[in-house]
């Protein structure tokens, strides 16, 4: 969500994308770190936070979840071992991860909306080495129905 724009536009008007952001990170857009691919158009609200303000949680759901496990590529990591004895940023495992992160929101947006909610609370991401041939990414936190203070 960018600067100026109210949490309840993405609630209200699940069609509604944000503005395209203009600056670049790398090789890699700046949208590309973050949010999932499908964050924008979803309608489905996510943070990491416990509330949003002007909205108040009418019904919680429960736990939502995407999970992702990407092996890894033998050339990259032999790569990415020599770049670290010079230092650096290992940009392709970056972009791996930051792809890896993008699949989980998605799969976690895609839950929290079969199950009927508007947003997910709480987001919080887990990473961790699946049994040395791959990464575990999962992204999880609480569904809900938000729904204006006012109401």
């Amino acid at each position: 969500m960018h600067a100026g724009m109210r949490p309840h536009a993405l609630i209200a008007r699940p069609g509604v994308r944000a503005p395209a952001a203009r600056a670049r990170v790398g090789a890699m857009g700046i949208d590309d770190y973050g949010g999932g691919a499908g964050a924008h158009e979803s309608g489905v609200l996510v943070v990491t936070t416990n509330d949003v303000p002007g909205y108040r949680v009418e019904r919680v759901i429960g736990e939502v979840f995407g999970l992702t496990v990407r092996s890894r590529h033998l050339g990259s990591q032999i790569g990415a071992g020599l770049k670290s004895m010079i230092g650096g940023e290992l940009k392709g495992l970056t972009k791996t991860l930051v792809e890896t992160r993008n699949q989980a929101m998605d799969r976690l947006i895609e839950q929290a909306k079969a199950r009927g909610g508007n947003a997910v609370l709480m987001m919080r991401f887990d990473v961790t080495d699946a049994q040395d041939v791959g990464t575990e990414v999962c992204a999880y936190g609480t569904a809900v129905v938000l729904v204006p203070a006012s109401t």
